[in-house]
């Protein structure tokens, strides 16, 4: 891979300040970026080197932001709502498009960054060029609250909190009760994407590995169904593709999007 370069950046949202990052590849030949919605625990740093080999494997820029309360972000003024899922598109991830003037933008996000991503393009209509979604859950399932409930056993032992907390710092409690408490609440019981969904007009690409430990291929297949899009099963694939078959990723977005005009 050649160097791909990187900037840090800040936006401002209503709730507070956002770190950026964006990558932009030797030879950058679209204007218009990818960005990456990161999962429930997760944050830029948790990329790791994958923005920059998407950047290269494309010829864009991509930039990816931690949200409020997360990484090097301002930690979150309280609990999350029913609703964050949909309201990070005219939330921080409106505060991001701000800040670096996107006008048009192609969303890629994981596990519940894919939620967020098919709700900024169900939010934005033609200013989404394409959405990427990658372990992405439409709905509460069976499989999802048990992969929840190991990983808040696993998450009982303290050298595993000082994981979270290389990477949230002080706020690693806010995150790690964020994600857990929110879909183990029995009011979040009936929550689904669909009504995103069926707003999304942008082309879509639905990755899911068919080992998943937090949804089964139910997910992918419902959201190319309501979206309009295409699912792809990635075999002997958990939830973290993009780390774990990283060139195969690659392999499926770089064509489908060099195939779109900007």
């Amino acid at each position: 891979m050649h160097a791909t370069a990187h900037e840090d950046l800040h936006a401002d949202s209503a709730g507070g300040r956002l770190f950026v990052r964006r990558w932009t590849p030797p030879a950058c030949a679209h204007a218009v970026p990818i960005v990456l919605l990161h999962d429930s625990l997760g944050c830029v740093e948790l990329w790791r080197d994958f923005p920059a080999h998407l950047a290269v494997a494309t010829r864009r820029r991509v930039v990816a932001y931690d949200r409020l309360g997360f990484g090097r972000s301002d930690p979150h003024p309280g609990p999350i709502d029913r609703d964050f899922i949909k309201g990070e598109a005219s939330g921080g991830f409106q505060a991001v498009r701000d800040a670096l003037g996107l006008d048009r933008y192609i969303a890629f996000g994981h596990s519940v960054g894919g939620g967020m991503a098919v709700g900024c393009a169900a939010a934005h209509g033609d200013a989404c060029l394409a959405l990427v979604t990658e372990s992405a859950q439409a709905f509460v399932e069976d499989r999802t609250l048990q992969g929840i409930r190991d990983a808040q056993l696993t998450f009982a032992q303290p050298e595993k909190v000082d994981r979270l907390v290389r990477l949230h710092g002080d706020k690693a409690h806010w995150v790690l009760h964020a994600w857990i408490d929110t879909w183990l609440a029995p009011a979040y019981a009936d929550w689904t994407l669909d009504d995103a969904l069926v707003r999304v007009r942008s082309p879509l690409l639905a990755l899911h590995g068919d080992r998943d430990e937090f949804g089964s291929e139910l997910h992918p297949q419902r959201i190319a169904e309501l979206g309009g899009g295409r699912a792809v099963i990635l075999d002997g694939c958990g939830h973290v593709p993009h780390r774990e078959q990283r060139e195969v990723v690659l392999g499926h977005v770089m064509p489908w999007l060099a195939s779109l005009r900007d």
